[in-house]
């Protein structure tokens, strides 16, 4: 029987994490999205399912949408979080 498109997405989304998480070598990861208005990042610990640090355009007195602009200042941000963690190496995940 064929798989709904619902349940093909599943799938794939979970081998994916599944292979970032061998490649991770206890890492943890980077996960990054971007919807059309703002952009979010956060650092996520697998091994304990916790969220270490996160950030997104939303914070602030001045919101700043979700370009390039906004992709710096959330980089940075959770850049920052990060390091005030310990965290200095992570992997990618692009979602």
């Amino acid at each position: 029987m064929a798989l709904s498109p619902r349940e093909t997405a599943l799938r794939r989304a979970q081998r994916n994490r599944t292979r970032l998480r061998q490649l991770a070598n206890g890492r943890p990861r980077l996960s990054v999205f971007r919807s059309s208005k703002n952009i979010y990042a956060q650092i996520i610990d697998d091994a304990n399912g916790v969220t270490l640090a996160a950030a997104s355009s939303l914070e602030g007195d001045k919101k700043v949408g979700a370009d390039k602009d906004a992709a710096a200042v959330v980089g940075k941000l959770v850049a920052e979080r990060a390091i005030e963690k310990g965290v200095k190496d992570v992997v990618f995940d692009r979602g």
